[in-house]
């Protein structure tokens, strides 16, 4: 299954992504204009701050199988395509109850008037379509095309995931202290380790005593 992964590490909280969903889901597709429609095309991505400071989280929808909000949605307006495996909201049967907002384990949701919505006056759920006509052209969603630091990326989940797991195993790696470690309560070969450091310089204190001799011998 195709999605989108978060690297959370990765986001510098630039809100590119945001833009790219707003702009992607308007009717002229055109940055410049965008903004000057009405009413104004919503993000699908939200990006929220870290828990510490410089750090940030890209939140959008898991597309959860099965999908809390679909079960719940009493009009039927949010169903799963079973191509993509994507949950999408019709905003033409969308009444704007947001009991799919209640049951949502991620806080997606969100709720505006949309320009294929029932009127301009009336707000209708708002969440991530995983920009599905994007991938049915064989393109990636806006918000990975936009993302420049590698925090939203596109494929195979396994994929994903396993390319993850080679990335946190190399920081972990390389951050290891090389410096031998410590036995709680010291060294139990302790007695042995000097006994032999001992032998070995005792050998080579002879070995010297040796050649020196050897070679007043030698020496006239």
């Amino acid at each position: 299954m195709r999605t989108v992964f978060i690297n959370p590490e990765q986001c510098i909280g630039c809100l590119h992504c945001e833009i790219a969903c707003a702009v992607e889901h308007s009717v002229s597709k055109d940055m410049a204009s965008a903004f000057l429609e009405t009413p104004v095309p919503r993000k699908r991505i939200h990006v929220e701050a870290g828990p510490v400071a410089t750090t940030a989280f890209p939140n959008r929808c898991r597309h959860c199988d099965p999908a809390p909000c679909q079960r719940v949605c009493p009009t039927g307006a949010i169903t799963r395509d079973s191509d993509e495996g994507v949950v999408l909201v019709d905003a033409g049967r969308c009444i704007g109850c947001a009991m799919c907002a209640v049951v949502c384990p991620f806080d997606v949701l969100t709720f505006h008037p949309l320009a294929d919505g029932p009127g301009p006056d009336t707000a209708v759920a708002v969440k991530c379509d995983g920009c599905i006509d994007r991938v049915r052209r064989g393109e990636v969603p806006a918000c990975v095309e936009s993302c420049k630091v590698d925090a939203l990326v596109y494929g195979e989940i396994n994929e994903l995931v396993a390319a993850g797991r080679l990335r946190e195993t190399a920081v972990v790696l390389s951050a290891a202290d090389p410096t031998p470690t410590q036995c709680p309560g010291g060294d139990p070969l302790a007695g042995w380790h000097a006994w032999g450091q001992a032998q070995s310089s005792a050998g080579e204190n002879a070995a010297l005593v040796q050649t020196r001799q050897d070679r007043e011998e030698v020496t006239p």
